[in-house]
C-alpha cells in the first residue's frame, strides 16, 4: 500500500474500536500517525504496540467537543510531522433512546460529540490542507446516516449531518481536498455501551449479535487512503451479511 506510506494521519476516538483498529492498520502500512482521545492510559497502551512493530506513532490526550483540544491537537501534529495529509473523524457516540423519552442530556452529548466534534476536526485541518493543495478528511458515519429507526431519531440526524458535512467538503474543496464517508452498521465496538434506556440497549444487543469485526472498518478506511491522489472514494457503507437494517 504504497499510497499509504509516509503519510500523516491523525484519528480521533482512537483509544478503542474503529479508531485503535485504523490506527494498527494504517501503521502496518506505514503512515505516521497521531492519535487522539481522552483516555491517556490506553492511548499510552497502543502506541507502546504500534512503536514495539516498528509504527511511527504519536498522541495527544484530546477531547474533541473542545474546539481549542481539536485545534491544539492538529497544531501539535503539523509541528510534529510538518504536514497533516489524513484527518479519520472517528469519535462518536450512541445512547439510543425513544424521543419520549426526553434524555435531552443524551441528545446534547450526541450533537457535541458526533457533529461539532467533527467539524471542528475539519475547521482545524481545513487551511492547512487548502494551503498545501492536498489532504483527505475520512469521516465516519452510519447506516444510521442513512435509514432512520425507532429508538434513534436524534442518533440518525447526528450521522445524516456527518454524511451531509462529507459532502459539502467534496463540493467545496476545489479538489485539493478528499472526502470520504464510512457508514458501518454492527460492529464489535463500545459504542452500544452508551445506551441507558432498557428497551433501546435490548434491541441494540439484539442487532450487535452479528456485529463484525473492527478490522473490517479499518480495511476500508485503508482502501480510501491508498488511492492515488486523482482518485476520491466518496462513500461506502459496511455492515454484517446477516444484518437487516
Amino acid at each position: 500500500m504504497s499510497e499509504i506510506k509516509e503519510k500523516v494521519v491523525i484519528i480521533t476516538g482512537a483509544s478503542s474500536g474503529l479508531g485503535e483498529a485504523t490506527a494498527r492498520r494504517l501503521a502496518k502500512n506505514g503512515a505516521k500517525l497521531m492519535l487522539a482521545a481522552r483516555r491517556e492510559d490506553r492511548l499510552k497502551n497502543l502506541v507502546a504496540e504500534v512503536e514495539k512493530e516498528g509504527g511511527v506513532v504519536k498522541y495527544q490526550v484530546t477531547d474533541v467537543t473542545d474546539r481549542s483540544q481539536v485545534k491544539e491537537l492538529v497544531q501539535a501534529t503539523k509541528e510534529a510531522y510538518g504536514r497533516v495529509d489524513v484527518l479519520v473523524n472517528n469519535a462518536g457516540l450512541m445512547p439510543l433512546s425513544p424521543l419520549a423519552a426526553t434524555k435531552v442530556d443524551e441528545w446534547e452529548k450526541m450533537i457535541d460529540v458526533n457533529i461539532k466534534g467533527v467539524l471542528y476536526g475539519v475547521a482545524a485541518v481545513m487551511p492547512i490542507m487548502l494551503q498545501q493543495e492536498s489532504g483527505h478528511i475520512v469521516n465516519l458515519s452510519s447506516v444510521a446516516g442513512h435509514k432512520v429507526f425507532a429508538g434513534g431519531a436524534v442518533y440518525c440526524a447526528t450521522k445524516f449531518a456527518v454524511k451531509a458535512i462529507s459532502e459539502g467538503i467534496r463540493l467545496e474543496s476545489d479538489g485539493k481536498i478528499r472526502s470520504t464517508n464510512i457508514s458501518p452498521g454492527a460492529v464489535a465496538t463500545e459504542l452500544a455501551n452508551t445506551i441507558s434506556d432498557e428497551k433501546s440497549a435490548e434491541m441494540a444487543k439484539e442487532l450487535y449479535g452479528v456485529a463484525i469485526e473492527a478490522d473490517a472498518i479499518a480495511r476500508a478506511i485503508a482502501y480510501a487512503i491508498e488511492q492515488p491522489a486523482d482518485v476520491d472514494v466518496n462513500e461506502m457503507i459496511i455492515r454484517p451479511t446477516k444484518q437487516e437494517l
